[in-house]
């Protein structure tokens, strides 16, 4: 069974714009922080943009704050993330994340105990 569940991904051209949406359990949404990271081919998992646990609070990862926008549907359970002018080197596996975050590290791939299955985002230019 899966707790959390990424869609949304797909292929698009260099400058293009995609959603990507995760829908989570009604306990782990509206109790858990959310978020995004992403892993392309032989690189590290990478932080892209989080929600603290009421959604009150947002994080960004440097390289991705102004062009992706974290947003969420509570009716629906579903956070989204908004990518836009997207480029060839955003070519990754995303996965929507949640945690309780005891420690109040967003940052860290290790902290993070919930993992969807990843959607898979190709950029070609």
């Amino acid at each position: 069974q899966e707790q959390l569940v990424e869609s949304g991904g797909g292929s698009v051209q260099a400058g293009g714009s995609m959603r990507l949406s995760c829908t989570a359990s009604e306990r782990i949404f509206t109790s858990y922080a959310m978020g995004w990271f992403r892993q392309a081919p032989g690189k590290e998992r990478e932080f892209l943009a989080s929600y603290n646990w009421n959604g009150s609070e947002t994080y960004y990862g440097d390289f991705v704050k102004g062009r992706f926008t974290l947003s969420r549907d509570n009716s629906k359970n579903t956070m989204y993330l908004q990518m836009d002018n997207l480029r060839p080197d955003d070519t990754a596996v995303y996965y929507c994340v949640a945690d309780s975050l005891s420690s109040g590290n967003y940052y860290s791939a290790h902290n993070y105990g919930y993992w969807g299955q990843g959607t898979q985002v190709t950029v070609s230019s």
